[in-house]
Order: structure tokens, then C-alpha cells, then sequence
């Protein structure tokens, strides 16, 4: 018996579900079956009923940790001295999901930058087709320039398309369109947009020291391919260029860019080194209690008040939990939006 063709609209939509179904708990293996994935109501009403802007400890712990994650990828900077190993460790200590976070070719918590930003921007969209969310992106010096280049690429300044890249097999692909889970339809790569992009120590110095001309007029313009971007900066800096201030972000668009002045007894090399924070109580208190605003807890006192990476570590975790509850909030609306009765 031949059963009854589905219209286009009907398939796009039946196909979406599938691919969000799957993305949602995690069966993204070849193979993986739809029927094999547990669908918990309960746990997504608790996710839903979550505010993106005050996400406790028992949140991350209880709602969070059993919700899908986007990926993170930490970009190191030019010469790694020091890693964001450990900043991916601090990030695992306070409940992400260590799996989302490393490499899956080769497991490396830290991505070198001198990583290509058209195969990063390639292989970033690899990731939102097949599970859903497009990843973040937190870079420590030259690697915050990479996160803003992969900006520029998705926003089609370098070219007008972007050839997608599998992570797993390290090769392009013959297309440079994807399907977008949410929608079923097909898209470019270009003109994705990055949830949350943070820059630490990122400076025009090394620019020109190291020839990146195309990004010195761009360094400290945001385009709209960025939701959100917070840049931490020192205002005495002479490894960025910065003597006596720092030159602020600027969105040229949507993008909501904030600016965050690093304390003086911080240091430009040392930034990623936060593991410890996570392990500290008072700190890891502070910490989860921190949101930018007026919200801000009152300044470290006593031993807090001589931790110098505590306040980037305390903004980006905030940045880092809202932006998780937020694409895993998209990806249950998406999925019951594409299992709704088919008309």
C-alpha cells in the first residue's frame, strides 16, 4: 500500500522535528533513533519556567545540567604561554558539560588561534545543523580577534559564502548551505548569528605587529552576526597597546556589546588561570551570585578583594549560563513547535 505524499511544507516540517528531537537529548551519533530519545515534559517546563537572567548555582545543578548546551569554543592566544584550558576547566567546574566544551577531534579544551575563522565559521555551522544551537565563543587576546573575525566572515565581509566544515573528518564540504533545525529550510552559512562572543585582552598592537591589517579597522566595530559581546579590556596594556585607557566596543548594528574594565592587578597573560575560583567557596559564591547591572553583588572584600581574574571569570559565567538556559529555551519551543498537529 502506498501511503499519501506529505507537501513540501509538511516534510520540512516533520524533518525538523526529527533533527531537533535529536539534538535536544543528545542522540546526534549516527544511527540514533528517534524513539530512543526520552521525552520529559517535566524537565522542560522547569527549563522554560527558568529567568535567563538569574540562573543560581541550584539552576546549573538541577534544571540546566540536564538540558542540551551549546558548544564553547575557547580560543587561546598567539602564543600560548598560557591556554584557555583553563578557563574550559573552570567552566566544567561550575556545571557545564566538559563534552560540550572540548574538541570533539582530539578532546582539547583550547583551540590554537591560528585556527582558519572561515573553517571556524564553516565548522560552527556544521554544529548548529546537526544539534541545534550555534556554539559561543570566548577568546583570550589573539583569540578574541579570531572570535571577532569569524563574526566579520559570517557577516559576508570576506566573501559571500562560507563552505561548510566537518569538525570530525577536518575536510569542507560541497555546499554552503545548511538546514537550519529550526525552521527545516535551507540556508547559507552566511548570516548566522553567534549567541554570546566575549574578547579578553584583545588589542590593535598585535595587529599590527603581526600584519592583520584587514582587522585593525574593524577591531572595536561588532557586527550584527554577534547577539551579544562583551569585551574586557585594560586601560594600562602595553601587550594590547593600551596606555592610559582603553578604545571601547561599538556595535555597528543589533549586536548588544558591553565594555568591562579589567582591575589593575590583573594580568594580561594570566587571564585564563580561573580553575581555582570554581574550587574556592567564597569565591564560587561570589561568583554565582554576580550579575552585571544593578544587580552586581557588593565589590570582593578581604580575600576576594585580592583575586584578580574574579570579576571577567564572575561576568562570563553569568554570560555563559543566560545564553545556555536561552538557545536550550529555543530548542523545546522550536521542537514542539515542529510536533504540533501537521495540518
Amino acid at each position: 500500500m502506498l501511503l499519501p505524499r506529505l507537501s513540501p511544507s509538511r516534510e520540512l516540517r516533520r524533518a525538523t522535528a526529527v533533527v531537533l528531537a535529536v539534538a535536544a537529548f543528545g542522540a546526534i551519533a549516527d544511527g540514533a533513533a528517534l524513539e530512543e530519545a526520552p521525552i520529559d515534559a517535566a524537565a522542560d517546563e522547569r527549563l522554560l519556567a527558568l529567568v535567563p537572567e538569574r540562573i543560581s548555582e541550584r539552576d546549573v545543578r538541577e534544571v540546566l545540567a540536564r538540558a542540551p548546551a551549546p558548544r564553547i569554543i575557547n580560543l587561546e592566544g598567539s602564543v600560548p604561554v598560557v591556554t584557555m584550558a583553563p578557563f574550559a576547566e573552570f567552566l566544567v567546574a561550575m556545571g557545564y558539560p566538559e563534552e560540550r566544551i572540548r574538541d570533539p577531534n582530539g578532546g582539547a579544551l583550547s583551540y590554537s588561534s591560528s585556527i582558519d575563522a572561515r573553517r571556524l565559521a564553516g565548522a560552527m555551522a556544521w554544529y548548529y545543523e546537526r544539534e541545534g544551537m550555534m556554539p559561543m565563543l570566548i577568546g583570550h587576546s589573539q583569540g578574541g580577534m579570531v572570535a571577532i573575525r569569524v563574526l566579520y566572515e559570517l557577516a559576508a565581509e570576506f566573501g559571500d559564502s562560507i563552505p561548510v566544515w566537518n569538525p570530525l573528518s577536518g575536510a569542507a564540504e560541497a555546499r554552503t548551505t545548511i538546514v537550519d533545525p529550526r525552521t527545516g529550510a535551507s540556508r547559507p552559512v552566511v548570516g548566522l548569528e553567534v549567541p554570546y562572543v566575549a574578547a579578553l585582552a584583545t588589542g590593535k598592537l598585535p595587529r599590527i605587529l603581526l600584519g592583520q591589517w584587514t582587522m585593525l579597522p574593524r577591531l572595536r566595530n561588532i557586527p550584527d552576526t554577534a547577539e551579544e559581546f562583551t569585551g574586557f579590556s585594560f586601560e594600562w596594556d602595553p601587550i594590547a597597546g593600551n596606555f592610559g585607557s582603553a578604545e571601547p566596543y561599538r556595535a555597528t548594528g543589533s549586536a548588544r556589546v558591553r565594555n568591562v574594565i579589567l582591575p589593575p592587578k590583573a594580568s594580561h597573560l594570566t587571564l585564563p588561570l580561573v580553575k581555582e575560583l570554581a574550587l574556592d567557596p567564597a569565591a564560587r559564591d561570589w561568583i554565582n551570585r554576580y550579575a552585571p547591572g544593578p544587580g552586581t553583588p557588593s565589590p570582593p572584600s578581604g580575600a576576594l578583594a585580592n583575586l584578580p581574574n574574579l570579576l571577567h571569570a564572575a561576568d562570563i559565567w553569568f554570560s555563559v549560563k543566560k545564553h545556555w538556559c536561552l538557545e536550550a529555551q529555543r530548542l523545546v519551543r522550536a521542537a514542539r513547535k515542529s510536533a504540533a498537529p501537521l495540518q
